[in-house]
């Protein structure tokens, strides 16, 4: 398949061209490295799927990733997307997939379980911008999904608990937290998965974890001997939680608490050359 992949240099654009390339398809990427910024034309022609992972935002920050400037978020991603989405159309592709977020639903009550339909209920801009481009993506007429996934972790810029770990072995104790993770490479089977389904629901969930940083730390600490006191367990009866059903009914299997205590050591690693 030939696949146009916008944010390939991100966090999760980089680990989806990866899986990408390894299955076999064709790949061309549009990104700032490629000198392409969501809003500008992209010839899309001659290729058969679009998966767009572009996003511009304040480093770091995805909530409140529109700094002191929400007309200029609001125009390059919403307005952007709905662009690209139109040129896709246009171009003759019979696929789009849209990396989408859980904060689509940060307006429902604390404590609900999401299924993969509901419908959305932000409560910031972030999540107002994904909500409305997955409706716009709704009403073109090819295969569309948009993918809401939570939060990411993983590897090299994946690696989002490179200052935790370092505060924890420097002596430092850590907030209490939890929150839900997904490793960037089971984002992207997902998407592989999404890619050659037949009929791919309108929308999806993409969520593993349910993590403590509590046991996050207590296995840092196993890994390295660090003994700095561990924070106290965090509630987590308010915790909006994501159902996957039906990734999971396409074969989806993310790789819980075995992928991540595989990972860890070089996420371990990265602080400690941190603090060196």
């Amino acid at each position: 398949m030939r696949i146009v992949l916008t944010g390939a240099s991100g966090i999760a654009g980089s680990f989806i061209a990866r899986a990408c390339r390894a299955a076999g398809h064709d790949l061309t990427l549009l990104g700032v490295g490629d000198g392409w910024r969501l809003g500008q034309p992209a010839d899309l022609r001659g290729h058969d799927a679009l998966i767009h992972c572009a996003f511009a935002h304040v480093p770091g920050r995805y909530r409140g990733g529109e700094g002191c400037d929400p007309q200029g978020f609001r125009r390059a991603n919403l307005d952007g997307s709905i662009r690209l989405f139109s040129q896709a159309a246009d171009a003759g592709l019979s696929r789009i997939l849209f990396l989408s977020s859980r904060a689509v639903h940060d307006g429902h009550p604390a404590g609900m379980i999401l299924p993969d339909d509901l419908p959305p209920a932000p409560a910031n801009l972030y999540g107002e911008v994904k909500a409305l481009a997955e409706a716009h993506l709704a009403q073109i007429p090819l295969t569309t999904t948009a993918i809401r996934a939570t939060g990411l972790y993983g590897p090299g810029k994946a690696n989002k608990w490179r200052d935790l770990f370092a505060a924890h072995l420097a002596g430092r104790q850590a907030p209490s937290r939890i929150a839900t993770e997904l490793h960037v490479d089971d984002l992207a089977a997902a998407i592989l998965l999404l890619l050659t389904h037949p009929a791919p629901p309108r929308t999806v969930n993409a969520s593993d974890l349910l993590l403590d940083h509590r046991d996050l730390l207590a296995m840092v600490s196993e890994l390295t001997g660090c003994r700095t006191p561990l924070p106290a367990p965090a509630d987590s009866s308010g915790l909006r939680q994501l159902r996957c059903d039906a990734l999971t009914a396409m074969g989806w299997r993310p790789g819980g608490t075995k992928r991540l205590r595989q990972t860890l050591p070089a996420l371990v690693e990265q602080a400690q050359q941190r603090q060196a």
